[in-house]
């Protein structure tokens, strides 16, 4: 996922993204735990995925108080 794919959606559909990702990385975090996860490096990828998300909701929210 690209910030620029990211950008071009809307505050709401990015906070749907973002619910989403955390459920998912909620179910990384118990099969790990369980030791069920065979792809470990999924785990990186949603947390950098809800950072990405994160940001650019800041930026937008930035954007909308300044105008």
């Amino acid at each position: 996922m690209n910030a620029s794919e990211l950008k071009s959606k809307t505050p709401d559909q990015l906070r749907d993204q973002l619910v989403a990702l955390k459920k998912e990385a909620f179910n990384l975090r118990f099969q790990q735990a369980t030791g069920q996860l065979e792809n470990t490096a999924r785990v990186r990828v949603v947390r950098r995925d809800v950072a990405r998300i994160k940001t650019v909701l800041n930026q937008k929210a930035a954007e909308a108080a300044a105008n």
